[in-house]
């Protein structure tokens, strides 16, 4: 079991001994944050600012830390493996894992704690007022989401909302996507006495992969009892748990304890509407990129994880995919100098899709295939990835059984 290095809001407790009078950021070594460059021992290093700490941030800050003068900027501590989210709401020992401090990866490099709100030819502008100095950028701010500063706060709320889960009799989940599968199926699995409702506005579940994966995911939850609502929505705006009761869009009541909204979430992009890179933005909102993964018409400036125009599903592998090009890429950058450099391409890929249905069960989008049951439950389901996402940010291997 990790133990929790981030006691107070605010405050990243560095393993060095050069810490910053402000709270809000960990220095690894003891030069400004406004300086253009970096110093370990006599070697002048170059500065790559990472703005967000998700699933691809957090793995091209790891890579970079012993290549250049690595910067953080994350709203949060830590980072969160997504795609366990679901299962620590379920079963909070989970999130013991998939929660973890920057820090404790990012060993040689620094963690401002603030959201970025700007970005100029020469700075990234944080929430804070502070102005970051870089040599190159890397935008990785994914998808808006509202989550507490710190580790110990947000395992806190995996631990409340898993009490308000456990007391409830009845479920509504709103959201017929992976997110809201995954969750359905867990608290099915886990708690086979509650009454779990989903309701999804689409005509079929998991829409953004093939027919037969949709309906194997429904089969399964409904040999589970729960009762899945297709082609309805629920007001958003006017859900409230003191009513206990909830009214489709056709009409059908629903009564539930307590309910969890999985649906889209917007792109963590909007900062960047009036910044230097507003003319490379599509209208979704998305960074055009080059085949290397350069924000286009910026040389210095890299774009990396959900928020790039690549046409691809969104998912978490191959953000870490993206990271590792543009790892790749600025290695060779912020060695070569002068001399002509040839840079690493992103090629657009066809991954593998795995949905979990439960502990054990999962659904499997195979190129030319769909397969469900026990045999992709055991390559996704048992640990959901735990153990590799945390080896490749250079973590302790410890088992994880969930």
């Amino acid at each position: 079991m990790e133990g929790d290095r981030s006691p107070q809001c605010g405050l990243t407790t560095p393993r060095s001994t050069s810490v910053s009078s402000d709270p809000g950021v960990c220095l690894r070594d003891p030069s400004s944050i406004s300086s253009s460059s970096g110093r370990s021992g006599n070697h002048l290093w170059q500065r790559v600012v990472v703005v967000g700490g998700g699933i691809a941030g957090s793995l091209i800050a790891k890579s970079l830390q012993f290549n250049a003068d690595v910067v953080l900027i994350d709203q949060k501590e830590y980072f969160e493996i997504p795609w366990a989210t679901m299962r620590s709401m379920v079963e909070p020992a989970v999130a013991d894992k998939a929660i973890i401090n920057h820090t404790d990866y990012l060993i040689n490099g620094k963690v401002i704690t603030a959201s970025a709100v700007d970005i100029t030819d020469t700075d990234v502008i944080t929430s804070d007022g502070r102005h970051v100095a870089y040599d190159y950028v890397v935008l990785a701010t994914g998808h808006a989401a509202s989550s507490p500063k710190c580790r110990k706060d947000r395992l806190e709320k995996f631990k409340e909302a898993n009490v308000k889960m456990r007391t409830s009799s009845s479920v509504l989940v709103v959201g017929g996507g992976p997110t809201g599968v995954e969750l359905a199926s867990d608290i099915a699995s886990v708690y086979p006495d509650k009454k779990v409702t989903l309701v999804h506005s689409g005509p079929r579940l998991l829409g953004f992969i093939g027919h037969k994966a949709g309906n194997k995911a429904l089969d399964w939850l409904r040999s589970k009892n729960v009762d899945v609502l297709l082609e309805q929505s629920v007001d958003l705006d006017s859900i409230s748990e003191a009513d206990g009761i909830y009214i489709t869009s056709a009409g059908e009541a629903i009564a539930a304890d307590c309910h969890y909204v999985c649906v889209n979430r917007p792109l963590g992009s909007s900062w960047l509407r009036e910044s230097i890179v507003k003319d490379s933005m599509d209208k979704y909102g998305q960074l055009m990129v080059d085949e290397h993964l350069r924000v286009k018409a910026r040389n210095n400036i890299f774009a990396i994880g959900d928020i790039i125009d690549v046409p691809e599903r969104k998912q978490g592998v191959l953000a870490q995919r993206h990271a590792m090009v543009v790892a790749k890429n600025l290695k060779l950058l912020l060695k070569g100098g002068n001399k002509e450099i040839k840079l690493s391409k992103y090629r657009p890929t066809v991954s593998i899709t795995m949905v979990s249905l439960g502990k054990k069960d999962a659904v499997a989008q195979l190129p030319f295939t769909t397969m469900s049951g026990f045999l992709p439950g055991l390559i996704k389901s048992r640990e959901l990835f735990l153990r590799k996402t945390r080896k490749l940010l250079g973590l302790e291997h410890h088992s994880v059984f969930l």
